[in-house]
């Protein structure tokens, strides 16, 4: 059998993080800014975010929470109003202190003197604090809760180890912000986000995701509680994918955002935040991505059928567009996942082989390959994207009649969109061991050349110094603790960590 030949030059199983950057290069979806930690984020790849941001939107919308827009800019004394939360993030922020540059007298540019900041500005990390002080001037009376605003927006978090989608400088992002009335409003809104997360994650983008409770250290800082769903990606590490926190009053204490009761009396608004970024592109690389490159699942995919024609650059390309054209129209009408087919013709000049193998690395869904002989005929020819390569590229097109394909269509994107799924819930059922002990926890990890999923161990919710022993004991292993699920069983035994009696289960992984 002849060598299988793959697009791409690295090989996930040799070397998964320079696959990861290659899979981007080649995908074409972004490439480096100049400016350390940023990126441009090219049209394929925001393509994809575009279709991200369209459907969560749609969710977001759905829950009766209103879309709004607060400043890039903070002031830092907002930020000084919480101390906790400004200790989370004094590392990672970027700091704005004048308004104007002067010549150096040596031909470049300096801060002019003159024109330093009375106050400091934060270049905007998130956004609790700002939109605090407006929802206290927005929140007075009961009936104005609950009051619910989302945003989507850029922020800055000035990140040391940079890599892109996942972790960068900048990224884009949406954060729902929501003030209640009482505690057990607020959390049924913090849990209602996180099941919207985890339902997005599996149905858009065909990404299992455990959903569950971060341990206190992982909290979002001045959180009560923090919730996340963590997705696993093919190099076995975790992937946190959204977080919800329930805020407590403590945000609402330092915003003052404060309503009068239906007794009279002033009380204290209960708050939260939700977000998610374009981390989850990432996500989607690390979770379907093969060795040919990006595999989209269809529900985001800009693109979820390619036609290339083979074009001969002769009298008989018009008849081979024509035929091609005619398609296109034939399927646009068509509706897959609740919408219209998005087909695109690919009439570019260049030979066929290089544009199927472009369009591969981008992963687009289905690729129909057409040429004279095939439209004289009335055939196409079908690749689909989520089928592992045979012996050679042309092995894996099924020859079709164009009718059966028209007539099939749909049934091929919703399938697609089904198949990556359980694929990737098979790997992350596959990959999910127990250890009764922290020896077995350890020796699960021992092997650094070996990717070993993740392990569920028990433990007794330790706090305080307790809680930081067992963090550093993990940290010597590279190991972090992911969540609680909520689905997880009940415990039969001891803390793997304390001894003690453990109250529930947790997930124990390396993450990115």
């Amino acid at each position: 059998m002849p060598a299988i030949r793959h697009a791409l030059s690295t090989k996930r199983e040799d070397d998964f993080a320079q696959w990861y950057q290659e899979v981007i290069s080649e995908a074409e979806m972004a490439e480096e800014s100049g400016v350390r930690g940023c990126m441009v984020i090219k049209p394929w790849g925001y393509g994809i975010w575009e279709r991200i941001q369209r459907l969560m939107d749609d969710r977001i919308k759905a829950a009766g929470v209103t879309n709004c827009y607060f400043p890039l800019f903070i002031p830092l004394s907002y930020f000084a109003k919480e101390a906790e939360h400004v200790e989370g993030f004094a590392k990672e922020m970027a700091v704005v202190t004048h308004h104007r540059l002067v010549g150096d007298g040596k031909g470049g540019l300096v801060p002019d003197p003159e024109a330093k900041l009375e106050e400091p500005l934060i270049v905007r990390p998130t956004s609790e604090t700002v939109i605090g002080a407006a929802m206290a001037r927005w929140v007075q009376s009961w009936r104005d809760l609950p009051l619910m605003v989302n945003q989507w927006a850029n922020v800055v978090r000035w990140e040391m180890r940079t890599r892109m989608f996942l972790r960068t400088s900048e990224f884009l992002w949406q954060e729902g912000h929501t003030a209640h009335a009482d505690r057990a409003d607020a959390m049924t809104e913090t849990l209602r986000a996180l099941e919207m997360y985890r339902d997005f994650a599996e149905t858009e983008l065909a990404m299992p995701v455990i959903a569950g409770e971060k341990p206190e250290n992982e909290r979002f800082p001045g959180a009560v509680a923090t919730y996340s769903i963590e997705a696993m990606m093919q190099d076995g590490k975790a992937l946190q994918a959204g977080t919800s926190h329930y805020l407590g009053t403590g945000f609402a204490e330092a915003a003052g955002i404060q309503y009068q009761d239906k007794e009279g009396t002033q009380q204290y608004a209960h708050t939260t935040s939700w977000g998610t970024s374009t981390r989850m592109v990432g996500g989607v690389i690390m979770t379907h991505g093969d060795d040919d490159g990006l595999r989209v699942p269809p529900m985001i995919a800009p693109h979820q059928i390619v036609i290339l024609p083979m074009l001969r650059e002769n009298d008989e390309d018009e008849a081979l567009l024509a035929y091609c054209e005619e398609l296109r129209k034939a399927l646009v009408t068509q509706f897959a996942l609740n919408e219209p087919l998005r087909v695109l013709l690919d009439k570019r000049p260049g030979k066929a082989t290089q544009k199927r193998w472009a369009w591969v690395k981008k992963g687009v869904p289905l690729i129909l390959e057409i040429g004279g002989r095939d439209a004289a005929g009335g055939q196409v020819s079908m690749l689909r994207r989520d089928k592992l390569w045979n012996e050679a590229a042309k092995a894996n097109f099924v020859a079709l009649a164009k009718e059966d394909f028209v007539a099939r269509a749909v049934t091929e994107i919703e399938d697609i969109q089904t198949s990556l799924f359980a694929e990737a819930k098979g790997k992350l059922e596959a990959n999910i061991s127990r250890a009764g002990s922290f020896d077995e926890l350890a020796a699960a990890f021992a092997d650094d050349k070996r990717y070993p999923g993740w392990v569920e161990v028990e433990w007794s919710r330790p706090t305080g110094a307790a809680l930081e022993a067992v963090v550093q004991k993990l940290k010597a292993l590279k190991l972090t603790i992911r969540n609680t699920p909520l689905t997880a069983q009940p415990v039969s035994g001891n803390c793997v960590f304390t001894g003690d009696a453990a109250v529930e289960r947790i997930y124990v992984a390396r993450s990115y």
